[in-house]
Protein backbone atom coordinates (compact mmCIF):
# COMPACT_ATOMS: atom_id res chain seq x y z
CA UNK A 1 0.00 0.00 0.00
CA UNK A 2 1.04 3.34 -0.65
CA UNK A 3 1.47 6.04 2.55
CA UNK A 4 1.35 9.69 1.63
CA UNK A 5 3.78 11.51 3.37
CA UNK A 6 3.61 14.82 2.46
CA UNK A 7 3.19 17.41 -0.77
CA UNK A 8 6.55 17.17 -2.31
CA UNK A 9 5.83 19.97 -5.17
CA UNK A 10 2.98 21.47 -7.03
CA UNK A 11 3.33 23.09 -10.80
CA UNK A 12 1.84 26.02 -11.91
CA UNK A 13 1.56 27.47 -15.21
CA UNK A 14 1.72 30.61 -16.55
CA UNK A 15 1.99 33.40 -18.95
CA UNK A 16 2.47 36.52 -16.06
CA UNK A 17 6.00 34.77 -14.99
CA UNK A 18 7.28 38.04 -13.53
CA UNK A 19 4.13 38.47 -11.61
CA UNK A 20 3.81 35.24 -10.17
CA UNK A 21 7.79 35.25 -9.43
CA UNK A 22 7.32 38.72 -7.34
CA UNK A 23 3.74 37.37 -5.47
CA UNK A 24 5.84 34.24 -4.43
CA UNK A 25 8.83 35.33 -3.20
CA UNK A 26 8.36 39.43 -2.37
CA UNK A 27 4.82 38.79 -0.83
CA UNK A 28 4.77 34.99 -0.17
CA UNK A 29 8.93 34.66 1.01
CA UNK A 30 9.31 31.42 -1.27
CA UNK A 31 13.21 31.95 -2.63
CA UNK A 32 14.25 30.96 -5.75
CA UNK A 33 16.07 27.31 -6.05
CA UNK A 34 16.51 26.46 -9.25
CA UNK A 35 15.35 28.25 -12.79
CA UNK A 36 16.21 26.48 -16.30
CA UNK A 37 17.05 28.13 -19.63
CA UNK A 38 14.47 30.55 -20.69
CA UNK A 39 13.41 28.21 -23.46
CA UNK A 40 12.50 25.21 -21.30
CA UNK A 41 10.70 27.57 -19.02
CA UNK A 42 11.26 26.58 -15.29
CA UNK A 43 11.52 27.89 -11.89
CA UNK A 44 11.38 26.13 -8.84
CA UNK A 45 10.62 28.13 -5.73
CA UNK A 46 11.41 26.72 -2.13
CA UNK A 47 8.27 26.45 -0.09
CA UNK A 48 9.32 25.16 3.33
CA UNK A 49 10.21 21.75 2.80
CA UNK A 50 7.90 21.97 -0.92
CA UNK A 51 8.94 23.45 -4.13
CA UNK A 52 6.73 25.73 -6.33
CA UNK A 53 7.36 25.25 -9.66
CA UNK A 54 6.49 28.30 -12.07
CA UNK A 55 6.07 26.79 -15.83
CA UNK A 56 5.78 29.43 -18.60
CA UNK A 57 3.10 28.21 -20.27
CA UNK A 58 4.64 29.08 -24.12
CA UNK A 59 7.84 27.13 -22.43
CA UNK A 60 9.00 23.73 -23.55
CA UNK A 61 7.41 22.38 -20.27
CA UNK A 62 4.41 24.30 -20.64
CA UNK A 63 3.44 23.61 -24.02
CA UNK A 64 3.77 19.78 -22.65
CA UNK A 65 0.75 20.65 -20.59
CA UNK A 66 -1.66 22.07 -23.14
CA UNK A 67 -3.08 25.69 -23.68
CA UNK A 68 -2.36 29.11 -21.45
CA UNK A 69 -4.45 28.67 -18.45
CA UNK A 70 -7.61 30.43 -18.79
CA UNK A 71 -11.00 29.55 -17.43
CA UNK A 72 -11.39 26.52 -19.89
CA UNK A 73 -7.35 25.08 -19.65
CA UNK A 74 -5.73 23.95 -16.53
CA UNK A 75 -3.54 26.01 -14.27
CA UNK A 76 -2.14 23.29 -12.50
CA UNK A 77 -0.12 21.43 -14.46
CA UNK A 78 -0.02 18.85 -11.67
CA UNK A 79 1.17 18.06 -7.76
CA UNK A 80 3.71 15.66 -6.64
CA UNK A 81 2.82 13.51 -3.39
CA UNK A 82 5.80 12.46 -1.50
CA UNK A 83 5.36 8.81 -0.55
CA UNK A 84 7.01 6.31 2.03
CA UNK A 85 10.04 4.14 0.25
CA UNK A 86 8.67 0.83 -1.08
CA UNK A 87 10.10 -0.41 -4.18
CA UNK A 88 9.42 1.20 -7.94
CA UNK A 89 8.07 -2.47 -8.59
CA UNK A 90 5.70 -2.98 -5.91
CA UNK A 91 4.54 0.68 -6.91
CA UNK A 92 3.94 -0.26 -10.16
CA UNK A 93 2.39 -3.49 -9.39
CA UNK A 94 -0.12 -1.76 -7.14
CA UNK A 95 -1.04 0.58 -10.53
CA UNK A 96 -1.78 -1.90 -12.94
CA UNK A 97 -3.25 -4.33 -10.44
CA UNK A 98 -5.91 -1.43 -10.45
CA UNK A 99 -6.06 -1.06 -13.79
CA UNK A 100 -4.07 2.74 -13.67
CA UNK A 101 -2.45 3.88 -16.70
CA UNK A 102 1.22 5.67 -15.96
CA UNK A 103 4.14 6.28 -17.00
CA UNK A 104 8.02 4.51 -16.40
CA UNK A 105 9.60 6.09 -13.54
CA UNK A 106 12.20 8.57 -14.39
CA UNK A 107 14.93 10.78 -12.31
CA UNK A 108 12.99 14.01 -11.97
CA UNK A 109 14.32 17.31 -9.51
CA UNK A 110 11.83 17.82 -6.43
CA UNK A 111 11.83 19.10 -2.77
CA UNK A 112 14.59 16.59 -2.01
CA UNK A 113 16.69 16.43 -4.48
CA UNK A 114 16.95 14.29 -7.07
CA UNK A 115 15.43 11.12 -7.13
CA UNK A 116 12.71 8.72 -9.09
CA UNK A 117 9.24 9.32 -9.48
CA UNK A 118 6.20 7.90 -11.90
CA UNK A 119 3.30 10.12 -13.35
CA UNK A 120 -0.59 8.59 -13.56
CA UNK A 121 -4.20 10.30 -13.48
CA UNK A 122 -6.42 10.54 -10.97
CA UNK A 123 -9.97 9.47 -12.57
CA UNK A 124 -10.76 13.54 -13.53
CA UNK A 125 -7.23 13.41 -15.21
CA UNK A 126 -5.38 15.15 -12.79
CA UNK A 127 -2.23 14.42 -12.99
CA UNK A 128 -0.41 12.80 -9.63
CA UNK A 129 3.28 12.46 -9.79
CA UNK A 130 4.67 9.82 -6.60
CA UNK A 131 7.99 9.49 -5.60
CA UNK A 132 9.30 7.88 -2.64
CA UNK A 133 10.91 10.10 0.27
CA UNK A 134 14.61 9.84 0.28
CA UNK A 135 16.84 9.24 2.97
CA UNK A 136 18.99 12.36 2.37
CA UNK A 137 18.85 15.96 0.58
CA UNK A 138 20.18 15.02 -2.89
CA UNK A 139 20.67 17.81 -5.06
CA UNK A 140 23.26 16.43 -7.14
CA UNK A 141 22.39 16.44 -10.65
CA UNK A 142 22.67 13.13 -12.08
CA UNK A 143 23.21 12.73 -15.85
CA UNK A 144 20.52 10.62 -16.59
CA UNK A 145 17.73 13.37 -15.15
CA UNK A 146 15.17 15.28 -16.88
CA UNK A 147 13.67 18.17 -14.69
Amino acid sequence: MIQVLAIDHIVLRTTKLEEMLRFYTEVLGCAVERETPPETGLTQLRAGNALIDIVVADSRLGKMGGGAPTQSDRNVDHFCLQIKAVTEQSILDLLDAHGIAHEDFASRYGAQGYGNSIYLEDPEGNVVELRCQLDQFNPAHPSQSSF
